[in-house]
């Protein structure tokens, strides 16, 4: 063992100080790893924006829904030849 030490060019100093660090958890080399993909850290707004996204496709579907509504109003009364007043639109629903 002591002639492929100093083949290598070491000492038994450096075997000792290595022990020492070893048992002090500096070598953090040795400690046993978890294999695979490292955990993603999580951001703490993706859930809001998960949920804020999902409302606001939500908002969408329903604005579709009551401009489609309106749309059929529209045609139904231009067919039955009613007149509807236009509806004055304020800057405070805008």
């Amino acid at each position: 063992m002591a002639i492929l030490l100093r083949r290598e060019g070491l000492y038994s100093s450096h075997l000792t100080t290595w022990r020492h660090q070893r048992e002090q958890g500096e070598i953090a080399g040795l400690e046993p790893r978890k294999r695979g993909k490292k955990p993603v850290p999580r951001n703490p707004l993706a859930g809001e924006v998960q949920r804020l996204t999902r409302e606001n496709q939500g908002l969408q579907k329903r604005l579709k829904q009551a401009e489609t509504i309106i749309d059929v109003q529209k045609k139904l009364c231009d067919l039955l030849g009613l007149t509807v007043p236009p509806i004055e639109q304020n800057g405070s629903d805008e």
